[in-house]
């Protein structure tokens, strides 16, 4: 399933991006080979950082529950999507304000960063991940931006998965709050290769010598690509062949699992 020419270029990847779900863990399982090759990265000493576009959870919620799967990942190897945007933020305006839709991985960052929370005049709305959307603060952060707030968010997941089926996420209130006031949000979650950059940014990395494990061709695949990242299918998440055939660019490889990279 991979050519010579892409193994010849996986030996010379010297740090590893991977994401989470579908690719270390599905449905708050390891999956096999996933601990074995993070246990190899730290035994190499090899720089990596696991990504993940859940805004909900803080770094160190992460790394919690991904123990609880039987995954080893300190808080310092996690970069999340609320992590990308409060660098981001941080970048565009220092000491800003913001008026957020979301839960404690965005706020935390956002915190962190040196950002205000505010109802009145923030520079920026900030739509995250939740389980609890209010009409309410829909409704607030719809007239904070008709009056100027500049309309950032997270990552543009339309639904997440449940055991029940799948729920709408922020994608789908993004569309909503674009639909009420015409503006679109910057997104800065994959597949916007910024959360990549700022991913090498975080662990001293170059984008040449960077491979990056992912299991979705429209976001881990593409942004990958157009970081200019090394990039690996896995057909342990949502990817299928079908779906590698939906669309015009191709991985560099694609496996069966991250235990063939070992």
């Amino acid at each position: 399933m991979e050519t010579t020419q892409a193994q010849g270029r996986r030996a010379e990847i010297e740090c590893w991006l991977t994401d989470m779900d579908g690719v270390l863990v599905h449905e708050n399982r390891a999956i096999p080979g996933a601990a074995e090759l993070l246990q190899h990265w730290r035994d190499e000493e090899i720089p990596y950082l696991v990504l993940t576009n859940n805004s909900i959870f803080t770094a160190r919620d992460l790394s919690a529950r991904l123990s609880a799967s039987g995954i080893d990942v300190p808080e310092d190897r996690i970069w999340t999507s609320a992590l990308a945007t409060a660098a981001f933020l941080k970048q565009q305006k220092p000491g800003g304000s913001a008026f957020v839709l979301g839960e404690a991985g965005i706020l935390t960052a956002l915190h962190d960063a040196g950002y205000v929370m505010t109802e009145t005049d923030p520079d920026f709305v900030v739509v995250g991940e939740t389980r609890h959307y209010s009409f309410d603060a829909i409704t607030k952060a719809i007239r904070l931006i008709i009056g100027g707030a500049r309309f950032i968010s997270t990552n543009p997941d339309a639904t997440g998965p449940s055991p029940e089926g799948p729920l709408p996420a922020t994608g789908s209130i993004n569309a909503l709050i674009t639909n009420a006031t015409g503006k679109k949000p910057y997104i800065v979650g994959k597949p916007n290769p910024m959360m990549f950059r700022s991913a090498l940014n975080k662990i001293g990395a170059h984008s040449h010598n960077t491979g990056m494990i992912g299991d979705r061709m429209d976001t881990d695949i593409i942004a990958g690509m157009e970081a200019g990242l090394h990039t690996v299918l896995v057909m342990t998440g949502i990817a299928d062949q079908a779906e590698i055939e939906r669309f015009p660019f191709r991985p560099d490889e694609v496996l069966g699992s991250v235990a063939e990279l070992l």
